[in-house]
């Protein structure tokens, strides 16, 4: 299996998918784990994001009421997650198991396209919704194609690095460069470990800066 060189820098690949219970964090695990078997490196917002319930409570530990925490904590996520999709990563694999694929990995699978990121769908699901078919407006950004294994996933990156050129950074709308920064310095801050209390500082203090 062709995989990148050891003396270029890891290719980082963004890990989009259900997280809401064990099983489907067991698979989201499993994905990047094959992906960084394979000498890719792999955000999974599980292991690296923000996990809405703990950082909800640090916030209302510290005084903030309900609404307000729950608002914060989701500007911190869409932050986050746009700037890990967008420029932090140059993939992003969609898995699309499930009744219905989870939508805010769809969400995160139109920005990678509309960015020019290397994108793989995968299914081992037998639903779909289109008589065997998922939703064209959803197959289509994966190029109407898809890979059923997970080790499957790094072979189709490393295909597909091995065809592309490098995609320039996208000129981005004011909103969304607005965005991007917020979760640049958010990311920044994550990857320093710092407490609890220092990252609910850092997004207060990002969704009050102008910009």
């Amino acid at each position: 299996m062709p995989t990148p060189k050891k003396s270029e820098p890891r290719v980082r690949i963004y890990c989009a998918g259900p997280l809401f219970n064990r099983a489907e964090q067991a698979e989201m695990a499993a994905i990047a784990e094959a992906l960084e078997g394979a000498g890719f490196a792999a955000f999974l917002p599980q292991r690296d994001g923000l996990v809405f319930a703990e950082v909800e409570q640090t916030f209302l530990r510290g005084g903030y009421e309900r609404q307000e925490s729950v608002r914060l904590v989701q500007s911190a996520v869409f932050w986050l997650d746009a700037y890990e999709v967008i420029v932090g990563c140059r993939g992003l694999v969609l898995n699309l198991n499930g009744r219905v694929p989870d939508e805010g990995a769809v969400a995160e699978a139109a920005m990678a396209w509309m960015a020019g990121k290397a994108l793989v769908f995968y299914k081992s699901d037998s639903r779909s919704l289109i008589q065997g078919l998922d939703n064209p407006l959803l197959a289509g950004l994966g190029g109407f194609v898809r890979v059923s294994t997970v080790p499957e996933i790094a072979y189709a990156f490393a295909q597909l690095f091995r065809a592309r050129r490098p995609v320039p950074a996208p000129a981005l709308p004011p909103a969304v460069r607005a965005a991007v920064e917020r979760g640049r310095r958010l990311s920044r801050a994550l990857a320093q470990r710092t407490s609890p209390g220092d990252v609910v500082s850092t997004i207060v203090s990002l969704a009050r800066a102008r910009g």
